[in-house]
């Protein structure tokens, strides 16, 4: 298995994944329009962790090149089901493509990285990047490494810890935005959705 799936996080997703998928609740993020507006249309844009596929169907409808991934084969199978987005299987760590998208869009995946791995993927991010591409990922903040009430594995960083992370990747931040949220387990906490890009 990958080093950038935790096992416990995978087994989670993988037999939950009907549910995601039917949730009714979880419509596309709501940064998602904000970050397109800053791109050409047509442009390519790298889904990571596109889960049942809801913003992978909104990049699609304005009019964006779309490679929509995700680690869990389960997840694959029910966007491609319901949306249609040509959805294929791809973990984190798999991404080795070098100047090939104009934007990288990671709503709410990159936070289960364990935070040992995380620089390797900010840095295969950057390398996947045309110079000047746009990175969007939001993540549950907090001040370690650790699990929530449903037992997924989240690398909790403080504001400070993941601006320094993504600059050591060659990221220069564009936008930033604090706010309240509650996750899957229905714990109320901060989050931060991040747009940086390639320099």
């Amino acid at each position: 298995m990958s080093r950038t799936i935790d096992p416990a996080t995978y087994d989670f997703y993988q037999s939950g994944a009907p549910f995601f998928s039917l949730n009714s609740a979880a419509g596309p993020s709501r940064h998602l329009d904000g970050f397109l507006d800053q791109l050409d249309t047509g442009g390519r844009i790298l889904e990571l962790g596109c889960g049942p596929g809801r913003d992978s169907a909104r990049i699609l409808e304005r009019g964006f090149d779309l490679d929509a991934t995700d680690g869990i084969p389960a997840i694959v199978k029910k966007a491609n089901e319901r949306h249609g987005v040509g959805a294929r299987l791809m973990q984190f760590d798999e991404l080795e493509t070098e100047a090939e998208y104009d934007a990288v869009w990671a709503h709410a995946c990159l936070l289960h990285c364990p935070r040992a791995r995380l620089p390797d993927v900010l840095n295969r991010i950057h390398r996947a990047l045309k110079p000047g591409g746009y990175h969007y990922a939001s993540f549950k903040l907090g001040d370690r490494e650790g699990r929530d009430l449903l037992g997924r594995l989240h690398n909790f960083p403080s504001p400070d810890w993941l601006l320094e992370t993504y600059s050591a990747a060659g990221f220069a931040c564009v936008d930033k935005n604090i706010f309240a949220g509650k996750g899957s387990d229905g714990t109320q906490r901060d989050w931060i959705a991040l747009t940086v890009r390639k320099a």
